[in-house]
């Protein structure tokens, strides 16, 4: 009875760790995506000096709240792709009128690596042209923690 009752609680524990791990947020890829540089905060601070354009992809909502100092707020959203590096770009919006100089420095950004917008804003935009892309996978979090310039 012992065993048995063992066994029970590993196969429920085991059902739990599962389930957990599935709810959590897929991380985007370690790698920038093809025609995209992957940038840190002292790139960004440096590429912004230099007059690169900051682009917060989260929604307008959370852009009000706080974002990088210097940001403009072109939201890509609503996402209804999926979160993979194969996402299909046609079901999401992302308007890039504010956004029309395809030799400019850009950089992206949203919340961390666990979220997709800004790296899908980064395909979409190398993929229409734009030279000069690059991904501050680590977004708000990391410059927020880092203490640096936010609005």
């Amino acid at each position: 009875m012992h065993t048995i009752k063992q066994a029970l609680i590993t196969f429920v524990s085991c059902g739990f760790l599962v389930a957990g791990g599935s709810a959590l947020a897929q991380e985007t890829p370690a790698a920038a995506p093809a025609g995209v540089k992957l940038v840190e905060a002292k790139a960004v601070q440096d590429l912004q000096a230099k007059g690169a354009v900051l682009i917060d992809t989260r929604k307008a909502s959370e852009y009000s709240d706080a974002t990088i100092k210097g940001a403009i707020s072109v939201p890509y959203d609503p996402e209804k792709s999926a979160k993979d590096v194969k996402f299909d770009a046609a079901q999401d919006k992302f308007d890039m009128s504010k956004i029309a100089d395809k030799n400019k420095d850009y950089v992206v950004f949203c919340n961390s690596g666990t979220c997709w917008k800004s790296y899908k804003a980064a395909v979409v935009m190398a993929k229409a042209g734009y030279k000069n892309v690059h991904w501050y996978r680590n977004g708000v979090p990391d410059w927020k923690a880092r203490k640096l310039p936010m609005e």
